[in-house]
């Protein structure tokens, strides 16, 4: 069948994790669960950061952002693949599959990016604690953080729009549970050359240079850590750190199994769930190792808590 570039008749089908209608409701309640518990945690992370105004300083303002985009990034995703199971459907719109793409790109780019800027302020408050208040002010973390929401939005916005260009055949199936940009890249019926050009470039220089920056800036934090003398300043130190590094292992880790396994195995199936490792598990965990490794946190959260009890 000659293929054709019917935007307007398009449509794409999710196939999902599982064919089988046994299983599709032990998936419902697991992904509602789990989408839940990543509202309410990163929720909790962004009133107690708000509520308390010891938390007022660089590091938890840019915290309370990534639970913002952690949020959103899971409601690109999640509440369309349960809606499709319970109305037993499959089918997401051309101009619906375009949308998912775009706001997925998005918030996968802003969780990069801000991870990339909590790192440097952690850089800053380990290598240079006396200049700390002077370099992370207020206005200067403004402008990191419009810095990430432009380079995010130029970019999916670009990868989106070579989407547009792609011809595609009037039902297409795709092996996954949201419109995963490669995936749709390569169902396409026309020639994808500058797709997959955009693709990889964008992928080396803002994952690969966000990661390198943040792979300099622990390189520096480490060094400055072994010039102090006593083992418990150097446990403080190592201790504000952690809760950062652990994110960026679980993020990076999760992200490089997907692609990993797309690249060793054909198998569709394990795929989608290395998919969902990153773009459901990560941001739902971030809460609970930030909250369980701070006692910042902790104390702020307690103090919410017995605020609403006691209101």
């Amino acid at each position: 069948m000659a293929a054709e570039n019917l935007t307007g008749m398009t449509q794409f089908l999710l196939l999902g994790f599982s064919e089988e209608p046994e299983l599709q409701s032990l998936i419902f309640w697991l992904f509602l669960s789990m989408y839940l518990i990543t509202v309410l945690g990163n929720l909790l992370i962004i009133l107690a950061v708000s509520s308390d105004s010891h938390l007022h300083t660089p590091m938890y303002f840019f915290l309370s952002n990534l639970s913002f985009v952690d949020i959103c990034f899971t409601s690109t995703t999640v509440p369309k693949m349960l809606v499709n199971i319970q109305t037993h459907s499959k089918v997401i719109t051309y101009e619906g599959c375009i949308t998912q793409m775009y706001f997925f790109l998005l918030f996968v780019v802003m969780d990069i990016c801000l991870l990339a800027a909590m790192a440097y302020d952690r850089y800053v408050a380990i290598c240079y604690p006396l200049h700390y208040t002077v370099i992370m002010h207020a206005q200067f973390c403004g402008q990191l953080l419009l810095l990430c929401w432009v380079i995010s939005i130029l970019d999916s916005l670009l990868e989106s729009l070579t989407v547009l260009r792609l011809s595609f055949c009037k039902n297409v199936k795709i092996p996954h549970f949201f419109c995963e940009l490669n995936q749709v890249i390569h169902l396409a019926s026309s020639d994808t050359f500058l797709n997959d050009m955009v693709m990889y470039f964008a992928a080396v220089i803002l994952a690969g240079g966000a990661f390198a920056g943040i792979l300099c800036s622990y390189s520096k934090i480490v060094s400055s850590i072994r010039r102090i003398s006593s083992a418990q300043g150097k446990y403080k130190a190592f201790s504000t750190c952690a809760s950062h590094l652990s994110v960026v292992c679980l993020f990076y880790g999760t992200a490089l199994g997907v692609y990993l396994s797309s690249a060793v195995t054909q198998n569709s199936q394990s795929t989608a769930i290395a998919s969902a490792m990153y773009t459901v598990v990560t941001p739902m965990l971030n809460p609970f190792i930030y909250s369980l490794r701070n006692k910042d946190i902790k104390r702020a959260l307690k103090s919410l808590i017995e605020k609403k009890t006691m209101g």
